[in-house]
């Protein structure tokens, strides 16, 4: 069974988490291990780093334009 721990951030550091996740139920561990791969594979492999950044910024951008039409529903 995997360890649980707490951790303070400031209330910056959690918006910008937010930005960063892709879809709503997205845990912040699970956010926060996306960056630490996407950081580790791009010290050996930038090019395919790239890509990832690139996929996951497009899914967070159709994430967001879904919410904002769920708004004006």
């Amino acid at each position: 069974m995997t360890k649980i721990t707490t951790i303070k951030i400031s209330t910056e550091t959690k918006e910008r988490l937010d930005k960063l996740k892709e879809y709503e139920r997205e845990t912040y561990n699970d956010v926060l291990n996306k960056i630490f791969y996407v950081l580790n594979t791009s010290k050996k492999e930038p090019e395919k780093a790239r890509k990832i950044l690139e996929n996951i910024d497009r899914r967070i951008k159709k994430r967001v334009i879904m919410k904002k039409k769920m708004k004006l529903i």
